[in-house]
């Protein structure tokens, strides 16, 4: 009688690694805010969770500080590697940093003080690097100019499905989402052109790891929205922490945070409850819009979920039926 029980353990096993029962990533234990304790990140004015190294954050300081990013250890606050990039000119203005499908980090040289008086910008790209101490990796620099002209901006995010790059301005009255080109060159220029209007003045944004909303958060509050490829449709407000000067947001590697980072020395990274969570029901926001669920949508490991379940239960049925059938003759 231990003989079916021993068949079931191993279907449910393949149905597993088949299926992606368990293909949603786990809460990190520095998911929970930490402090940057590191003095020479007093300009922390981007975020993004490490993809090889849970837990981890990358960061880097506004301006004036030379090719570096940090990796912070959420946990403890402390900076486990500071990393240098060659092979790229002197930074201007460094704003933003996302992480893309591929593992490559992407560091937006993007600000502009003047008010968008620089014909074109910055985007570094290097690889994420799997070990954690000081090093220096080699990255690629990428020229970007916008279709109507130069500007300020302190927001940029990678799509996590399609690696495809965009920018949102920074405008008091409002900016816009910029696309890049479905992928980066590194001869000639990288035209982004304007695909939709944001409602904040955007210091910062991020996209959730399943691709399906676009957090986007100013000085004084955020705004998330779906994200559908770039075609973004306004869900609702976020819950944005007050804090001294805020400059970056990123989501938890498992998408159910949403962690808002400031510039200072000793700065603090705050945590909030991403809109809807990851995996969860819809969730309605404070201005009357839903939120999608967290399971990746039609098609993603919600989906996937559910039909590795089916599979089970129907190979099962076929097996005990068929055990049945040998019986009887």
């Amino acid at each position: 009688m231990r003989r079916p029980f021993a068949v079931l353990a191993v279907l449910a096993a393949v149905s597993g690694s088949l299926f992606g029962v368990s293909a949603t990533p786990a809460a990190a234990e520095g998911d929970g805010g930490f402090t940057i304790k590191d003095p020479r990140i007093a300009e922390s004015s981007g975020l993004a969770a490490s993809r090889l190294h849970p837990g981890v954050y990358w960061t880097h300081n506004d301006s004036s500080d030379g090719p570096y990013i940090y990796a912070v250890d959420g946990r403890t606050g402390e900076t486990v590697a500071r990393v240098t990039l060659s092979g790229i000119g002197s930074p201007r203005d460094v704003e933003a940093i996302s992480i893309g499908p591929d593992n490559q980090i992407y560091v937006g040289d993007i600000g502009d003080n003047l008010g968008g008086t620089w014909p074109y910008v910055w985007i570094y790209r290097l690889p994420e690097p799997k070990t954690l101490q000081d090093q220096t990796v080699r990255a690629t620099q990428f020229v970007v100019k916008y279709e109507d002209g130069a500007r300020n901006a302190e927001s940029m995010v990678v799509d996590p499905k399609t690696g495809r790059v965009y920018i949102i301005d920074k405008d008091e009255d409002g900016g816009h989402l910029y696309q890049g080109p479905a992928t980066l060159s590194a001869t000639g220029a990288n035209i982004f052109r304007p695909i939709a209007p944001v409602d904040l003045w955007a210091t910062d944004a991020a996209i959730s790891p399943n691709g399906e909303q676009l957090a986007v958060r100013g000085y004084f509050g955020g705004i998330w929205y779906d994200w559908n490829g770039g075609e973004i449709k306004r869900g609702g407000r976020l819950e944005v922490p007050l804090q001294r000067q805020g400059e970056s947001v990123t989501y938890s590697v498992d998408g159910t945070k949403l962690l808002f980072g400031s510039e200072g020395a000793q700065s603090p990274v705050q945590v909030k409850d991403a809109p809807g969570g990851a995996g969860s029901a819809k969730s309605p926001s404070s201005d009357g819009g839903s939120q999608a669920s967290g399971d990746n949508g039609a098609g993603g490991v919600g989906d996937f979920k559910v039909a590795g379940l089916v599979a089970v239960a129907a190979v099962v049925a076929a097996f005990l039926g068929l055990r049945r059938l040998t019986r009887r003759k």
